[in-house]
């Protein structure tokens, strides 16, 4: 009996019983994710002992064209007898009212329907098939955006949801690697003709950006993603410590006269304090993180010059690269933030609140 061959992928979340999902859209990375899941559930040794299904969202999006991408899909897993879930959107519906762009309102539409997979029950586990080269994209992406080092982590390989996970289990596997591996069996793929439109920033950096860099170093695209997995890990270290110290650090509302603090139970109207004394006996990378993190607390992400104009109002130099102006820190000064979010500087703490 011939043995169907099989790309290298990460099995460390995949173990047997599981049920597994596969995101197919017809091109090459995910056709042989699912064809090497498939291969090595039917391994005679070493069989992964799953259950595999596919899925698959048409997001109303480049026509007829589409329309044969899921048609595609259908044939493919009717002849590896695999069952297959299939979504539709209309994206250009959604973003009318959402203001999202085209890619956010398709990856929201994808993982929304995901989790509803995960949430019912029909998987354990959804595996996208990101590869290495899409991780560096990513990096590459996030870094031009100005992305802190949480950003920088890009490509997760595991997302935990409340019910399953997301799994990436060809995040270290070239795209070239793929592409001869389905040649290798004859096994065509679909391709997207918008994947060539430089006007997506995405598309701009894989057939322009990356290119040139290579010419610098043509081990880029493994240096980009070591980069998000260095990123990744400071980032659970940070988190870990962060976790032990912000109760230590954060107090809620304001303080009262006669001692105590004021904490208003009106909706939206939350707020968290710093004591500046806690604050200066930390290293300039610590108080980033906790500033960061007390507005995280109100569900607001600071830049790095809102950040700054913090500790400049806090008391601490404002960062030489810094292009905001700073605010004089003295008592009754105050922040107007982005996304709603306000700062006040007492003769004590620095209070950050949401405006309504």
């Amino acid at each position: 009996m011939s043995v169907s061959p099989i790309l290298p992928f990460d099995r460390t979340h995949i173990k047997p019983g599981d049920r597994i999902c596969v995101a197919i859209s017809g091109g090459a990375d995910s056709v042989a994710l699912l064809l090497t899941l498939n291969a090595a559930n039917a391994a005679e040794r070493n069989s992964l002992g799953v259950g595999l299904s596919a899925v698959h969202v048409h997001h109303g999006l480049r026509g007829k064209e589409a329309d044969a991408d899921q048609q595609f899909v259908e044939d493919l897993c009717i002849s590896l007898d695999i069952p297959l879930h299939l979504h539709h959107s209309d994206i250009p519906a959604r973003i009318t009212t959402t203001k999202e762009t085209i890619e956010e309102a398709a990856r929201n539409v994808r993982y929304d329907f995901f989790a509803t997979l995960l949430a019912s029950g029909h998987a354990d586990s959804v595996l996208t098939a990101h590869t290495l080269d899409d991780q560096a994209e990513t990096v590459l992406m996030k870094l031009l955006r100005g992305a802190w080092t949480e950003g920088l982590s890009a490509i997760h390989p595991v997302i935990t949801l409340p019910k399953g996970k997301i799994l990436r289990p060809f995040l270290q596997t070239r795209r070239a690697e793929i592409e001869s591996f389905l040649k290798s069996i004859n096994q065509p793929w679909r391709e997207d003709s918008t994947n060539t439109d430089t006007s997506f920033i995405r598309n701009k950096i894989r057939h322009e950006l990356l290119p040139q860099l290579r010419t610098y170093n043509p081990n880029i695209d493994q240096t980009l993603a070591n980069l998000a997995e260095l990123a990744r890990e400071e980032e659970s270290r940070w988190q870990t410590e962060l976790t032990r110290l912000l109760p230590q650090l954060l107090l809620p509302g304001k303080p009262v006269r006669g001692g105590g603090r004021a904490v208003s139970t009106t909706p939206g109207q939350s707020a968290v304090s710093i004591e500046l004394d806690r604050l200066r006996p930390l290293d300039p990378a610590l108080r980033r993180r906790v500033v960061r993190a007390a507005a995280r607390q109100l569900g607001a992400r600071l830049s790095f010059d809102e950040t700054s104009r913090l500790l400049a109002l806090c008391g601490f130099p404002l960062s030489l690269s810094g292009n905001a102006p700073a605010v004089a820190p003295r008592t009754g000064a105050s922040l107007h933030l982005s996304n709603g979010l306000r700062a006040d500087r007492s003769p004590r703490e620095l209070r950050l609140f949401r405006a309504q």
